[in-house]
């Protein structure tokens, strides 16, 4: 089986490297166009209806997420090719992204392709694209959304949506205000790190959504609207009552 692709980069020298990592090393990869802004890049997706595109993130006349937006009637899967920026990373983090940083890792490129061959043959199709752009332009943090991959799939919920987490081995037990509660496999830390504030770590093994926070008890317990007390450790003691002074 062979994955139409194309690649969207405006450096040619860092295109002629993708395609001979691909050629070399995922052979079931075929790159079927080029672009390297979107202005090319539009068009080319709408012509050649691509299974995967590798995506760099900022490019001549927009970005990664312009394209997406202008294609947003179009399935394919997207592997993001990106220097490293805070921002992007913690976009695509919230949206259970594939993304390569440059310089492109061989190891980090066999992993991501395999991931979505395994998505195409499985038909699984979940408009991750369209999340990444709501995201993007959403401009509270507490009204973008997370995809949360589940033993069963995945599952997007609203960050407003989520009252605490709470870690569990290699999985995050995630609670949200409907009184459901989600195992995710992901670390805890995973969530400290994707996660804006109003989400504060305060444990070791809990990240809370100060939103819900109901009262402090000065003996070190914090209670939330579902009546749940939460340990503070004293690590995070003092970062908890400055975000609250």
């Amino acid at each position: 089986m062979k994955i139409r692709s194309v690649i969207i980069e405006d450096e040619v020298a860092a295109r002629e490297a993708l395609k001979n990592y691909l050629s070399k090393y995922c052979p079931q990869v075929e790159v079927i166009g080029e672009a390297q802004n979107i202005k090319e890049a539009v068009p080319l997706l709408q012509e050649t209806m691509p299974q995967l595109v590798f995506l760099d993130v900022e490019m001549p006349f927009g970005n990664a997420f312009d394209v997406l937006e202008a294609c947003k009637d179009l399935q394919f899967e997207t592997i993001f090719v990106t220097a490293f920026s805070e921002y992007s990373l913690k976009a695509l983090n919230q949206s259970a992204a594939y993304y390569l940083l440059k310089p492109i890792s061989i190891e980090e490129l066999i992993v991501a392709v395999n991931k979505v061959q395994q998505h195409i043959i499985n038909n699984e199709l979940f408009d991750r694209n369209k999340i990444i752009v709501e995201n993007f332009r959403e401009t509270k943090p507490e009204k973008q959304q997370v995809i949360l991959p589940t033993l069963e799939g995945f599952e997007v919920v609203k960050m407003e949506d989520i009252v605490r987490l709470r870690g569990n081995g290699n999985f995050t037990d995630i609670y949200l205000s409907n009184g459901n509660k989600k195992m995710v496999c992901r670390f805890l830390k995973h969530f400290s790190e994707i996660l804006p504030y109003p989400f504060m770590r305060v444990h070791k093994s809990h990240i809370i959504n100060s939103s819900f926070v109901k009262n402090y008890n000065k003996g070190g317990f914090v209670t939330l609207f579902d009546h749940t007390e939460i340990e503070i450790s004293s690590t995070y003691k003092e970062e908890f009552l400055t975000r609250f002074k």
